[in-house]
């Protein structure tokens, strides 16, 4: 595990403290899952992109013209 310093105002490390207190967890815990969850957000939205930028209009269009053109169903 690596150790690290990181400056925060006041404000921000008292409301950290208490959201950490609430889950009965410690600060570096409560840090730990936010930039994990941060992480995890970013590498999602890396991940659409790239499979987006896959994405064929030509196919996506073929694939449309496949669908029939009723009415949704009722409760649709």
């Amino acid at each position: 595990m690596t150790a690290l310093t990181v400056r925060l105002p006041n404000s921000v490390h008292q409301k950290v403290r208490e959201l950490a207190e609430r889950d009965d967890i410690s600060v570096n815990q409560f840090i730990a899952a936010a930039v994990s969850e941060k992480m995890a957000s970013v590498m999602t939205l890396d991940y659409l992109k790239a499979e987006a930028a896959k994405g064929n209009r030509k196919d996506f269009d073929q694939f449309l013209a496949m669908v029939p053109d009723v009415p949704a169903p009722s409760g649709d």
